[in-house]
């Protein structure tokens, strides 16, 4: 009688991973992917996945937590602006066949964990737009290991920004984005219809504001207005990042605590958090959420870093009416099993393992009406403005303009 389930249960199991339009790691054997400007600055490698036509190329980067190198390909999806995926062909966008084999790989050196390390840089496309990168096994599509989002812009379209956050009740906790965009480099004969703008805070798109609706279209001086008033498009202001240095592990560096070295891979125990709800934003090498990878002790190579598994401690007097995650750049802000924290005897703990390096990270909730990190509008935050102007031909949404810029930057 246990036979049936039994088959059940491993043909589930057999089941390949459905593809998600949206950062995301299949294989929890892939860790530390990024994908950003090509660069071999490692400040530069927390540079949003954005960049124009004819302009720098793009490269991913990840590492793969076994001894022996495997046969990885790419291939790139077009997506509209709200990344469902559009209707045109490869050749529309792209000068080759859509696959490509990733050939740039080392081995780590001398690593508690052993793993191979690749490098792929992203082909250039013929049209501005987004674009989802895949990453899959031995040629086989459904053997998926990374889905990956990024953007590649024209500047037909003009900006201005306006810094005015307005006075309103929310002043104190939300940044509102006023703009006004100039279009007189495109003809669009109806941009209500056509133009879809889309904005992001600290390159996370799990708060992004999408399709933001015009105050004003002036078609006269060909200028579209975006000025709110009621916060209905205004982001909540967040708090600086909290971080925790582990470059080294001979000097483990600030908000570190214990380092357990009896067993491979250490085990190191970020200094105790508690709730900043109501404290004041503090500044202190705060990197809008993003991590850089280092090995002070050896060597600073991306084949040099040990992994460890990091410890985060929340103290809490009793517990929230929401679940807690602890959120970064490092795991693209998911929500997941893997990053949820868990409630005992006053604290929420949990556990990654994560690479050497220079982390920020927060708190996140499920319930948005609760805040472990708290809202100011004094926070330092990055925004990016995505304009998007659906063309008819080629029938797609075209990434027409981009801009980026902080809000109280210090």
């Amino acid at each position: 009688m246990l036979l049936f389930p039994l088959i059940f249960s491993l043909f589930i199991n057999a089941l390949p991973e459905e593809l998600r339009y949206e950062d995301w790691v299949y294989d929890d054997k892939i860790k530390t992917v990024r994908l950003y400007p090509a660069t071999e600055n490692p400040e530069g490698k927390m540079l949003p996945a954005v960049t124009f036509m004819n302009g720098n190329s793009l490269q991913l980067e990840f590492d793969d937590l076994q001894p022996d190198r495997a046969n990885y390909y790419v291939k790139i999806i077009h997506c509209n602006y709200d990344w469902t995926q559009s209707r045109l062909h490869d050749l529309d966008f792209l000068q080759d066949y859509n696959e490509f084999n990733i050939n740039d790989y080392a081995y780590s050196n001398n690593t508690h964990i052993p793993y191979v390390h690749y490098r792929f840089l992203i082909p250039e496309v013929k049209l501005p737009g987004n674009y989802l990168l895949i990453v899959y096994r031995d040629g086989d599509k459904e053997d998926l290991i990374i889905s990956n989002r990024f953007m590649v812009a024209s500047n037909a379209v003009n900006m201005k920004y306006e810094n005015n956050f307005g006075m309103n009740t929310l002043k104190a906790t939300n940044q509102q984005i006023n703009f006004v965009l100039d279009y007189n480099g495109l003809d669009i004969p109806n941009p209500l219809e056509t133009v879809h703008v889309v904005i992001r805070q600290n390159q996370r798109w799990d708060n992004a504001q999408m399709d933001i609706k015009p105050s004003f279209i002036r078609e006269g001086n060909r200028t579209i207005e975006y000025r709110f008033f009621n916060n209905d498009n205004g982001f909540k202001a967040g708090n600086e990042f909290r971080f925790v240095d582990f470059g080294s592990l001979n000097f483990p560096g600030q908000n570190t605590g214990r380092l357990e070295r009896d067993k491979k891979p250490y085990q190191l125990y970020v200094a105790l958090d508690a709730s900043r709800a109501d404290q004041r934003y503090a500044q202190f090498r705060d990197m809008n959420g993003n991590y850089i990878v280092a090995n002070y002790d050896t060597g600073n190579g991306e084949t040099y870093g040990n992994y460890l598994n990091v410890i985060f401690t929340l103290q809490s007097t009793k517990p929230y009416n929401s679940k807690i995650y602890v959120a970064g750049a490092f795991n693209h802000w998911i929500k997941s099993q893997a990053n949820e924290m868990k409630f005992n005897q006053g604290e929420y703990t949990g556990q990654m393992l994560l690479k050497q390096g220079f982390y920020n990270y927060g708190y996140l909730t499920e319930n948005a009406e609760e805040s472990v990190e708290g809202n100011y509008y004094e926070t330092e935050n990055l925004y990016e403005i995505f304009v998007y102007n659906h063309s008819y031909y080629p029938e797609a949404d075209l990434l027409v303009g981009y801009h980026s810029f902080r809000v109280n930057p210090r």
